[in-house]
């Protein structure tokens, strides 16, 4: 390749006498020189326009047009298409009808030798002339109509090529079909630094059970205790359930507990959470029972009756909540540490 991207050697000579050639020069005049050489090879419809397929459209689209039907029945003029398809079994090539030309063969080489290596549709045209009816035997065939100069899109930078297809019956041209792509060279897309960990969810803090987490604050896990009948009660609530009683004082839990049941996460993910997860409800040494993680255990791993020991775990930085690891994984990192 050339230093300038807009000027390019001139491709291999054409061995079909109907495909250009031409010296090195400017890539756009290397493109237009194509206009007007085949795009594909001019062939025959596959089949008769024939009721059966006609039907077969309107049922797909739900077009109920009485045109469509009967012995005088037109064919869809969108169809137009339709009957220049080789089917799932024919050959490949413009529209899926039938080969692609050398012409168009190197046309494509030429802008893929010039960086524009990606390929996108960007649109067609269809223009009806005449109505086709069944019994209809048509002929085809492609050229390159256009082949733009360099043009800048958000995809990147490249040339439109319009290629078009005439559809005929006999001698009479009967509809037109262009279909446009946009051959690019991709554009470079800015990297972006990735997005930042999701955050753990913030509990709510209220008049409630704001003591609970000033405890957890100091690392201290506190029960409510009803001053009144001495019953415990978690999570914190303003009352006793058991007998009504307004005022309580706390203890504290002495962090030994057992794993009473759980469910492991795996649906929905949510963020800051690694599915999949066990949550789990602990029942503490005290008596009462809390939701909680189990850090350390794999999700399988986690049974019911597991002895558990509690640990206050921090969270970007800023956040600490009470967890729990298992029993033995607990003990095993206090003599560690020691």
């Amino acid at each position: 390749m050339a230093d300038d991207p807009d000027t390019l050697p001139a491709p291999p000579e054409a061995r079909d006498p109907d495909a250009p050639t031409h010296p090195a020069h400017d890539l756009s005049t290397g493109l237009k020189s194509y206009e007007g050489h085949p795009a594909a090879v001019s062939a025959t419809g596959k089949d008769p326009v024939n009721l059966p397929m006609i039907r077969h459209w309107c049922e797909a689209l739900g077009d109920a047009n009485p045109a469509y039907t009967g012995p005088e029945a037109i064919a869809p003029p969108t169809m137009l298409q339709a009957w220049t398809m080789g089917g799932l079994g024919g050959p490949g090539g413009m529209g899926g009808h039938t080969g692609r030309a050398q012409a168009y063969d190197e046309l494509l080489a030429l802008l893929d030798a010039s960086g524009c290596t990606s390929v996108v549709a960007t649109d067609c045209e269809q223009e009806y002339l005449q109505p086709l009816r069944p019994g209809d035997e048509i002929t085809f065939d492609t050229v390159i109509e256009s082949v733009s100069d360099r043009k800048t899109t958000k995809l990147g930078t490249g040339h439109f090529v319009t290629t078009r297809t005439d559809v005929r019956v006999g001698e009479t041209l009967v509809g037109t079909h262009r279909f446009r792509i946009l051959k690019y060279a991709p554009a470079q897309r800015k990297k972006t630094p990735p997005p930042p960990s999701p955050r753990r969810p913030r509990p709510v803090v209220n008049r409630d059970n704001a003591g609970f987490w000033e405890g957890v604050e100091q690392h201290r896990l506190l029960i409510q205790r009803c001053t009144a009948c001495a019953a415990l009660r978690f999570p914190w609530l303003p009352g006793c359930a058991h007998c009504g009683g307004p005022d309580w004082d706390t203890v504290e839990a002495s962090g030994e507990g057992t794993v009473y049941s759980y469910v492991v996460m795996h649906h929905p993910p949510f963020p800051a959470f690694d599915p999949p997860y066990a949550v789990v409800l602990v029942e503490l040494a005290e008596g009462v029972r809390m939701i909680s993680n189990v850090v350390g255990t794999p999700y399988d791993k986690v049974r019911i009756g597991m002895p558990v020991r509690l640990v206050f775990q921090a969270y970007d930085g800023d956040l600490t909540l009470p967890v729990f690891r298992a029993a033995e994984e607990a003990s095993a990192a206090e003599e560690a540490a020691v």
